[in-house]
């Protein structure tokens, strides 16, 4: 899976020659941006962003995303010398300059990134703005069949008494030693990061969702970024008259749950079938996540599963 991983990666960046990107003010490629070393989202991690992705080119929750952003700004004291709906603008441009350069791509991510500039701290806001956009890459099509591997890390999540969980920031090196430590047990396996208080939070990138007994629980936001993909599983829960609980979960909830899934916006919903090395139910992906991405197929008008794994195909052939 590590060499599979690789080809994509190495296939997304070949891919990325001829993206255009905004960067302050003006339309570039994205090998000719340039970022100062002086920029304070390199030197102390003073930086948001959000990272969104399109179905058969679509945005989608484009405006969740961007609002989300505009808090983590507002709640940092950023400026990005734009408006939320300037923002939204200049993201939809950048899709739809990159189905002209690349019509042959079906589906893109795209990231939004606001630093606070080479200003000190107290400056005039002087920020850099970047928006890019990318090819969706779909390494992961296969693991809806057998599902990810969860370990959980002994690196906690950040406390919110240090740093709210609610703003999504690059200061994340909490997140790459959890991943470090997943790794030391199972090469492929993905981190889940317990609180300050011992309760599970959320991966590095992913929110967490358990089922019991046909009710799915899924860690409240006390310590765990509030996912816009999270939120698309919890409304379509609702429409699915599926009951759902935000509470705290121990360990032991994920060790005798049923199933267990993840969310994110690459994937919306991947099932988690083992965490540390034991089985997560029967350790097959669960029905509950199988209804969820049904689900979630319908409303985005395409076969989410289908398509990462026939793209897949495509690519090996």
């Amino acid at each position: 899976m590590l060499a599979l991983i690789a080809m994509m990666l190495e296939h997304e960046e070949n891919d990325m020659v001829g993206y255009q990107a905004y960067f302050n003010g003006e339309w570039m490629s994205e090998g000719e941006v340039m970022i100062s070393p002086s920029d304070r989202g390199f030197t102390v991690g003073d930086l948001v962003f959000e990272v969104e992705r399109t179905f058969n080119g679509k945005p989608f929750r484009l405006k969740e995303h961007i609002e989300r952003l505009y808090r983590s700004l507002t709640y940092v004291r950023m400026d990005a010398g734009l408006t939320a709906d300037e923002m939204t603008a200049i993201t939809e441009e950048a899709v739809e300059r990159a189905k002209v350069d690349h019509p042959e791509v079906t589906d893109f991510w795209m990231r939004q990134i606001v630093t606070r500039g080479t200003v000190d701290l107290f400056d005039p806001p002087d920020p850099t703005v970047l928006v890019q956009v990318g090819e969706q890459g779909f390494w992961y099509a296969d693991l809806y069949d057998t599902g990810l591997h969860g370990v959980i890390s002994k690196t906690r999540a950040y406390s919110p008494q240090a740093l709210d969980p609610k703003i999504k920031h690059y200061s994340r090196m909490n997140f790459v030693l959890a991943h470090q430590e997943a790794h030391d047990v199972e090469p492929d396996a993905w981190p889940i990061l317990l609180d300050d208080r011992g309760f599970l939070a959320e991966g590095n990138g992913q929110n967490v969702f358990v089922v019991t007994d046909g009710v799915i629980r899924t860690p409240t936001d006390y310590a765990a970024l509030q996912g816009v993909s999270r939120g698309m599983a919890i409304d379509l829960t609702r429409q699915l008259d599926i009951p759902l609980v935000e509470e705290d979960l121990q360990p032991y909830d994920l060790y005798t749950a049923d199933e267990a899934f993840w969310t994110t916006t690459s994937m919306c919903v991947m099932p988690m079938t083992q965490v540390d090395r034991r089985p997560i139910g029967d350790g097959k992906p669960g029905p509950m996540s199988q209804r969820l991405l049904a689900a979630w197929s319908e409303a985005v008008g395409i076969d989410i599963v289908g398509q990462a794994q026939g793209h897949m195909s495509a690519v090996a052939s």
